[in-house]
């Protein structure tokens, strides 16, 4: 079972439907993985063309089919307003390695609301670490 640490750099997003009518929304990203959720910083006044270049951790195994990227309009006093989400598949990432800043689509009720960029990186966790051939081996020769 391949396991590892899953890096996902969460770089922007583009032509996102403004949920706020009167002033820039002010959206951030909850990225999901299986279980483990993470929140971004909320880019405040940032309206439909939020920055964050934040990198987030997700510990992961094979069996973590996909990312979840839900993006959020934080609002104070009432409820935050869900603006749209991207599923990204995660099979790539265990054969390449590392996909560079990419593009996917945010989607809201099945329509296309913009789009988001995220880079992402898989590093397997080394199961041998700190073990010589020689160790493997049961048994080493004593001098």
């Amino acid at each position: 079972m391949v396991q590892g640490t899953l890096e996902v750099l969460l770089v922007g997003a583009k032509g996102l439907e403004n949920t706020d009518y009167l002033c820039n929304m002010d959206p951030y990203a909850v990225l999901k993985c299986r279980s483990q959720e993470q929140k971004s910083s909320v880019a405040s006044g940032k309206g439909s063309d939020p920055e964050w270049n934040e990198t987030f951790m997700f510990s992961v195994t094979h069996n973590a089919t996909e990312l979840i990227i839900k993006l959020m309009d934080s609002d104070s006093g009432t409820d935050d307003d869900f603006v749209g989400e991207a599923t990204i598949s995660l099979e790539a990432i265990y054969t390449e390695g590392s996909i560079p800043p990419t593009v996917y689509n945010v989607v809201k009720d099945e329509e296309y609301r913009g789009e988001i960029k995220v880079g992402l990186t898989f590093t397997p966790e080394d199961r041998d670490r700190g073990l010589s051939e020689e160790d493997i081996g049961g048994w080493k020769q004593s001098s």
